[in-house]
C-alpha cells in the first residue's frame, strides 16, 4: 500500500529537508569561522615573555659579539689560507726553476761553494719560511675559529637553560589561556546544544521544525565535531560529560513519554471503537496500515494460514471491509472505494 500523502506533501517535506540541510551547512560555516577566530581575544603567550629580560638581554649581546667576531675570523681565515696557497704556489715554481738550472749548469770542482748555488738556496729557504709563517697563520686563525665557535656554542646553553627555567611559568600561563579559550568556545555550543535539545523536546510539531532541525543539527555538530580541534588536555571530559549529561537527561524524558504513552494506549484501548477512531488522524491511520501496523493499539496486524486479517487480534479494531457498493475489501479507513469511488458508509468515515 502506497504512502497516503499528496504529491505536493511529499515535494514540500523534500524541499524543506533540503532547506534544513542548506541552513545546516551555511550555520556550521559561520560557527566554524567563529570558534576558529575565538584564540584572537587573546595574544598568544610564548616561552620569551617569561625568560629574565636582563640574562636574556646580555646573553644575546654576548652572542652578537661572538658572532661578529667569528664572523672577522673566518674572513681572516680565507686570506691567510689564500695567502698559504700563493706562497706554496711561489717556493714549489721557485723550486722547480732551481732544479731546472742545477740540471742545465756546468758543475764546479766545488758546487757547495758556487755563490749562485748558495744565493738560490738561500731564496728557496726564504721562500719555505713564508710558507711555514703562512700555515702558522692559518693554524692561529683556525684555532681562534674554534674558541669562538666554542662560546657560541656555550652562550646558546646558557640561553636554552634560560627558557627551561621559564618553561613552568610558560606552562601555567598557557594552560589558563586554553582554558579561557575554551571556556569561551563552550560557552558559545553548549547553549546551542541545549536550546537544540529543547527544540526537539518541545517544537516538533511546530510550522518552522524544518527550520529548527538545520539549527538542531548544526548545534550538535558544533558541540560534538567543531569543537573537537580546540579542546585542551582536559576537554575531552568536559565534552563526555555533558554528553553524558545529555544522554541521562534525554533517557529520562523518554522513558517518562514511554510510560506516559502506555498508559495513554491502555486508557485508549478501554474506549469504544467508534471513540478510538475519531481520536485517529486519517493519514496517521493510513500510514500505520500500511506498515502493517493497527493504528488502534500500534501493534502488528497478525493472522494465521490463509486467514484474512480483517479485525486486530490484539484491541478489536476493524482493519477492513467491503465497498457497500462493488463489495471490494479495502482499508476500512479510506474514504472512498478505490474501484468504484463510493463513499464508505462503514467504519471508515471517522
Amino acid at each position: 500500500m502506497a504512502w497516503s500523502k499528496r504529491a505536493p506533501e511529499r515535494d514540500y517535506a523534500l524541499v524543506m529537508w533540503i532547506v534544513s540541510v542548506v541552513l545546516t551547512g551555511f550555520l556550521i560555516g559561520l560557527g566554524n569561522l567563529v570558534i576558529g577566530d575565538l584564540p584572537r581575544v587573546e595574544e598568544p603567550v610564548t616561552i620569551d615573555q617569561f625568560v629574565d629580560p636582563s640574562a636574556a638581554r646580555t646573553i644575546e649581546a654576548e652572542t652578537k659579539a661572538a658572532r661578529d667576531r667569528l664572523t672577522i675570523i673566518e674572513a681572516d681565515l680565507r686570506a691567510a689560507q689564500d695567502d698559504l696557497q700563493t706562497e706554496r704556489g711561489n717556493y714549489q715554481a721557485a723550486y722547480e726553476s732551481y732544479q731546472n738550472w742545477l740540471t742545465t749548469r756546468q758543475a764546479t770542482t766545488d758546487p757547495a761553494q758556487d755563490p749562485e748555488v748558495i744565493t738560490r738556496t738561500n731564496a728557496l729557504d726564504i721562500l719555505k719560511e713564508r710558507e711555514r709563517a703562512s700555515e702558522r697563520q692559518v693554524e692561529a686563525t683556525q684555532r681562534s675559529e674554534r674558541a669562538a665557535n666554542a662560546e657560541l656554542s656555550e652562550l646558546k646553553t646558557r640561553k636554552r637553560a634560560l627558557r627551561i627555567d621559564a618553561q613552568s611559568d610558560y606552562g601555567r600561563a598557557r594552560s589558563g589561556q586554553e582554558l579561557r579559550v575554551f571556556l569561551f568556545r563552550l560557552a558559545l555550543t553548549l547553549p546551542l546544544l541545549l536550546i537544540a535539545f529543547w527544540m526537539t523536546a518541545k517544537k516538533r510539531e511546530s510550522r518552522y521544525w524544518p527550520l529548527m532541525r538545520g539549527f538542531v543539527i548544526f548545534a550538535g555538530f558544533a558541540f560534538f565535531v567543531e569543537l573537537v580541534p580546540y579542546l585542551p588536555s582536559y576537554g575531552g571530559y568536559v565534552r563526555y560529560g555533558v554528553g553524558v549529561a545529555l544522554t541521562l537527561l534525554a533517557g529520562h524524558f523518554i522513558i517518562k513519554w514511554m510510560r506516559a504513552y502506555l498508559a495513554n494506549r491502555q486508557e485508549a484501548e478501554r474506549l469504544s471503537e467508534d471513540q478510538r477512531r475519531k481520536s485517529l488522524a486519517y493519514e496517521d491511520a493510513l500510514k500505520k496500515v500500511a506498515d502493517n501496523t493497527c493504528p488502534g493499539c500500534d501493534r502488528k496486524i497478525l493472522t494465521t494460514d490463509e486467514a484474512v486479517a480483517d479485525f486486530c487480534v490484539h484491541c478489536g479494531m476493524h482493519l477492513y471491509d467491503n465497498c457497500t457498493n462493488c463489495n471490494t475489501r479495502k482499508v476500512s479507513f479510506y474514504r472512498y472505494c478505490m474501484v468504484c469511488g463510493v463513499q464508505g458508509a462503514s467504519p471508515s468515515q471517522a
